[in-house]
């Protein structure tokens, strides 16, 4: 980029606002200048933004939100720049994503950061059953595990149910060394880590020894009739049809059900149909079920997640 092609803007800011962006440690300015690709400083309440016009424009967007965000007593951290940015490039509102606190712990928030974690989030407070599809990275497992969390603190339900089937990238059960608890624990533990982030350490484990919170494998639901019960399947890709039509008629009085999966990762044998996508061709249409599709936009994670997603799509659309 030659120095032609680089503009510079001073934007005068309240001091409060100037306070919410540098963070702790600079942190903000610093997940906004990690996010846009700009050279940023900030001196007293003067912002400079060095870089490529559009850029520069982007990132004094950004920067409006984040101070209308401050001046309405909203809570900010380095993570909302990234909410505040793919808003704009989604064409979404701001408001209703962060002021949708899906669960909150103190200080610590879980909100929809993008519009179609919203429509995800929206869809599962109003269906029995939901369906989140869509690649990793878009916080399809965290944020069912937040309203799952948030709901048995509600005393909506009387329990949690978090399951996936017990195939990953090749690997069975039967060839991993331990009993049943060393077997499923790397199954089960994204499902743990969600859970260990909503609540301290002490309070999971009353609950898990209070059975108010069950993790198994998908195996273990056969036969049952789940009553009262947040019910969450991770990794439903995983599953056959006949596994898929199994765990959803376990559905009791009182429950609601997740179901999230990514078709692009399915690790059956070649021949065998995943459940998942028969599900989306059987049950698309039946009253009170959800389908929410989530996208490379809706991917949360480090931006060179989104990055990935994207080559993959590319290689994947050449070869078909």
């Amino acid at each position: 980029m030659s120095a032609s092609d680089q503009v510079v803007r001073t934007i005068e800011l309240d001091d409060r606002v100037a306070v919410e962006l540098a963070g702790e440690q600079d942190s903000v300015l610093r997940a906004l200048e990690e996010r846009l690709a700009l050279e940023i400083s900030l001196r007293g309440n003067r912002l400079t933004l060095e870089g490529e016009e559009g850029r520069v424009s982007a990132a004094a967007e950004v920067v409006g939100e984040f101070a209308e965000l401050v001046r309405l007593g909203r809570s900010v951290a380095p993570g909302t720049i990234d909410t505040i940015a793919d808003a704009i490039e989604g064409a979404e509102p701001v408001g209703p994503m962060l002021d949708d606190v899906v669960w909150r712990n103190g200080r610590f928030l879980v909100t929809p950061r993008t519009g179609g974690q919203k429509r995800y989030v929206d869809a599962v407070r109003s269906n029995t059953i939901t369906f989140g599809i869509g690649p990793a990275g878009t916080g399809k497992t965290y944020l069912a595990v937040a309203i799952a969390t948030a709901a048995l603190m509600r005393r909506e339900v009387a329990r949690i149910i978090l399951t996936r089937p017990a195939v990953e990238a090749g690997e069975r059960l039967g060839f991993l060394p331990g009993d049943l608890a060393a077997k499923v624990d790397p199954y089960l533990r994204p499902l743990f880590d969600a859970l260990y982030d909503m609540l301290d350490g002490e309070r999971v484990e009353g609950l898990l020894e209070r059975g108010q919170v069950e993790v198994a494998p998908l195996a273990f639901m056969r036969g049952r009739s789940l009553n009262d019960s947040f019910i969450i399947l991770d990794e439903a890709q995983n599953t056959t049809p006949e596994q898929m039509k199994m765990f959803l008629t376990r559905l009791g009085n009182g429950s609601r059900m997740v179901v999230n999966g990514d078709i692009t990762q399915v690790d059956l044998p070649s021949a065998q149909r995943s459940g998942l996508v028969s599900a989306t061709e059987i049950l698309e249409g039946v009253e009170d079920i959800g389908f929410v599709r989530l996208d490379r936009r809706d991917v949360v994670r480090h931006r060179l997640v989104q990055r990935i997603v994207d080559a993959y799509g590319a290689a994947e659309g050449a070869t078909t």
